[in-house]
């Protein structure tokens, strides 16, 4: 029998054996929890980037050779062969489904998509010019009282039908929020589209002409959305799984997962980037910033190049630039100065020396927000999109959760650098 690997820790001259913990690939973790009850200390790690909250089975990630695996399939691969659908199935069960698990899921999302009439009435409380973002995270925290069936998380069955009810009425609610910030009247799914191209045509469609949904910025949209679909435990799934811990119902916790991914640090990426191209505004002015982003004590960044996790590649950009290529071809869209902007910002990022050599390469958030603008999606769109696409990885990360034996309500400690003990004072005396 193997020894088991420890890791020797030293605290004011006593030393502890804490177990090493090794992964099914990637770095081994040591095992702290019992580190307080023994030492009396415990680790100090703002923002946990050194620390592993959780044990999953989901998402791997390795920044430093640029690889992302669903279930331990390479993202190009599935970019390249699968659907979005698919890819949900795949992260919510495990296993690439057969053909009769995905006929039926397919028609379980589908089945799905309509939202309670009432909700109508909800949108409409509503101020006419509220971002997207804001109606979705009252909208979705508002679900658990519509869908008082699916909210118990003790009952299996219950988890399932939530699950599948968000995956299919995201994109509704959505689209919802767009076209009441646009003052336009909602548009009702089909259940004869496919998932990317009812979401476009419930976006772009109105009463007095309907909107033919293009195979290629079907395709495209259907590429953003499986190539966001999880990302390992980044802060909106933390928070997901967080909230979950509490025994929150599914709604609230997803409508929490929305509220962090609102953040200009997390899914406003890809809008931070193109409002950036817009700054620049002409190919002409492309110089002036590019010499602003080398200089180092200037506060000017290039939004859309490099990546917090992603070392030498984004493996999910090769693929977004293969859509957002067709997306610019089919549309035509070589009048627009952005777009024009953004090409010409893409070729100097990967032949200029000082981007190649800091590896500050376009990554999936520059595309991205190129892809939806040549849409016609405004940036206020961009992060519920994300949203949109998100939601299956924090289902599947939720179920998870509460599949652990292991699961605790989340507790992190803190290192207390405030006054020290004191007495109250009477104000006649202060």
């Amino acid at each position: 029998m193997a020894e088991a690997k420890t890791a020797k820790v030293t605290v004011k001259g006593k030393e502890y054996d804490l177990p090493l913990l090794s992964p099914t690939v990637g770095p081994d973790a040591i095992d702290i929890r019992k580190l307080y009850g023994e030492a009396d200390v415990f680790t100090f790690d703002p923002g946990f980037t050194s620390t592993a909250s959780c044990e999953s089975t989901i998402t791997y990630i390795d920044g430093d050779k640029g690889e992302l695996w669903y279930r331990g399939y390479p993202i190009e691969q599935l970019a390249a062969n699968s659907n979005y659908l698919e890819t949900c199935y795949l992260l919510l069960y495990g296993e690439l489904p057969s053909r009769e698990q995905m006929a039926d899921f397919h028609k379980r999302v589908t089945r799905h998509t309509m939202v309670h009439e009432q909700m109508h009435n909800f949108f409409r409380g509503f101020r006419r010019d509220a971002h997207p973002m804001a109606t979705m995270v009252g909208v979705v925290g508002a679900m658990s009282a519509f869908y008082h069936d699916s909210v118990d998380i003790n009952d299996p069955w219950q988890r399932e039908v939530a699950s599948i009810r968000m995956i299919a009425k995201l994109p509704t609610i959505a689209a919802m929020a767009y076209k009441y910030s646009m003052g336009q009247p909602f548009v009702y799914p089909r259940n004869d589209l496919d998932y990317a191209s009812n979401f476009l045509r419930m976006c772009f469609a109105v009463p007095t002409e309907d909107y033919v949904v293009s195979p290629v910025l079907s395709k495209a949209m259907d590429r953003i959305m499986m190539l966001h679909a999880d990302h390992e435990q980044n802060a909106s799934t933390s928070t997901v799984r967080l909230a979950g811990s509490s025994g929150a119902n599914p709604f609230a916790c997803v409508a929490a997962g929305i509220a962090c991914l609102w953040g200009p640090a997390h899914g406003g990426a890809n809008q931070a980037c193109l409002e950036m191209l817009r700054e620049i505004g002409t190919v002409d002015r492309i110089p002036e910033f590019i010499k602003r982003a080398k200089d180092k004590d200037d506060s000017f960044r290039l939004m859309g190049f490099g990546h917090r996790v992603y070392k030498n590649f984004d493996p999910r950009a090769k693929v977004m630039k293969e859509s957002a290529d067709e997306v610019l071809a089919l549309l035509g869209v070589d009048d627009n100065e952005t777009l024009q902007v953004a090409k010409e910002l893409e070729r100097i990022a990967l032949e200029d020396e000082y981007f190649v050599e800091k590896k500050l390469y376009p990554n999936v958030d520059f595309y991205s927000g190129i892809i939806l603008e040549a849409m016609g999606f405004p940036t206020s769109m961009f992060t519920p999109i994300f949203a949109i696409s998100r939601t299956v990885g924090w289902v599947a990360q939720w179920k998870e959760m509460l599949a652990d034996p292991q699961n605790k309500i989340g507790r992190p400690r803190q290192l207390y650098v405030g006054a020290l003990r004191r007495d109250y004072l009477a104000i006649s005396k202060r």
